[in-house]
């Protein structure tokens, strides 16, 4: 196999930019068929990608249509959260390999029955976390993996972004993340941070989450932000009770005693960040003021003079430039997201036509998805402390 026939089941606007800016492009794809519960979705995505190549791909509203298909070798996943098990379990089933796309499970029955379907199909299955790929990320892994942070004791992520006017719009704009702000109060969204952490921490590989608790603020943004701008939301958004508080923590203790604090804050008024950062023995790493600390780089008078380290990120990532950006920069960056989407596909074709380990596997899906569930779970009992499952247990 040379190259991956794939069928796409959901159409949105995650999908229209990773088939414009990847899939299209890449030498190892072939879009074949493609599939949305809304009829006007796939009809504008045939006739893109139809144009764009010059073929026929096949459209349908039912996604076990392209279960039995002779022309399809993987399925991706990227419709909406509360459908990713339920067509990756499918898929499985049917013996198509499946990646899906990042989002918390709705349970951790969710969670196990994914795991279990896999490892009773063996079909071939892959977590579509990006930042994974991170060139900041992959250098942070690098430098660890080298011990120049020495002992790793606290690790902090989250997801800060704006999403007021999207979700405000999302009833005209028929997206999914509406209906979780109004009904649910969580960490929707864990897996931008989790999933570096997570690799970085060998969760899953000799290390796991114990535990986690949660905490919620009260939720007034989105009411605000609608009664500030009445020309452009409708009036019922000023009074709608949205249950999902604009500022959800959880914090994780993982059996190693590293602890992890994650945060979700995307109806304030703020710039986006992944809010990631490492804490080491002997060293340091703040995303949101751009720099690195290291014992072993910088004397007393420096930590005196902040100025000469603010904003040293790229000195130390070139510095210590993963392997794999060290190709990706060599070769011409490519796609989305800064190249992460080009390199997450890249590792998920040549695992579908080489065959060997999932690079994010369907214990990490298990593992990370499952916070959101637990979150929930927590801030509801009133930040209990909730014990996070060992998925790795089922072989």
């Amino acid at each position: 196999m040379e190259k991956v026939r794939v069928g796409i089941v959901g159409l949105g606007g995650r999908a229209k930019g990773l088939v414009s800016q990847v899939l299209l492009e890449h030498e190892k794809c072939e879009i074949t068929a493609v599939c949305d519960v809304y009829q006007d979705r796939v009809d504008w995505m045939a006739d893109y990608v139809d144009k764009a190549k010059g073929s026929h791909v096949y459209k349908t509203t039912d996604y076990k249509d392209l279960l039995t298909r002779s022309d399809i070798d993987a399925i991706l996943v990227l419709a909406s959260w509360e459908c990713h098990v339920e067509i990756a379990i499918a898929s499985m089933k049917a013996g198509k390999p499946v990646a899906i796309e990042v989002g918390g499970a709705y349970s951790v029955e969710d969670c196990y029955d994914l795991v279990r379907t896999q490892v009773e199909t063996g079909t071939k299955f892959m977590f579509l976390e990006n930042c994974c790929y991170g060139r900041v990320e992959l250098a942070i892994l690098n430098m660890v993996r080298q011990g120049l942070f020495g002992d790793i004791s606290h690790c902090e992520g989250g997801y800060e972004h704006d999403l007021r006017n999207s979700l405000l719009t999302g009833e005209e704009r028929r997206h999914y993340r509406l209906k979780n702000y109004i009904e649910r109060n969580c960490d929707t969204y864990p897996m931008h941070a989790l999933g570096p952490i997570a690799k970085m921490l060998n969760i899953n590989n000799g290390n796991r989450m114990l535990y986690l608790t949660s905490m919620a603020s009260k939720s007034t943004s989105l009411n605000d932000y609608a009664a500030l701008n009445p020309d452009k939301y409708q009036s019922k958004y000023t009074t709608l009770k949205f249950n999902q508080g604009d500022v959800v923590r959880t914090n994780i203790m993982c059996q190693d005693g590293t602890t992890i604090s994650l945060i979700l804050n995307t109806t304030s008024a703020r710039p986006y960040s992944r809010n990631y950062s490492v804490q080491g023995s002997r060293a340091c790493y703040y995303e949101d003021g751009h720099f690195f600390h290291f014992d072993t780089e910088f004397t007393k008078e420096d930590e005196e003079r902040p100025e000469s380290y603010l904003g040293n990120e790229m000195k130390f990532v070139e510095k210590y430039e993963h392997p794999i950006w060290q190709k990706f920069l060599n070769d011409g960056v490519r796609g989305g997201h800064g190249g992460m989407d080009w390199l997450l596909f890249e590792e998920f074709f040549n695992y579908i036509i080489n065959g060997g380990k999932s690079p994010i596997d369907v214990y990490d899906a298990a593992a990370w998805m499952c916070i959101t569930p637990l979150s929930e779970q927590s801030i509801r009992e009133g930040s209990r402390p909730v014990e996070i499952p060992d998925f790795t247990l089922i072989k």
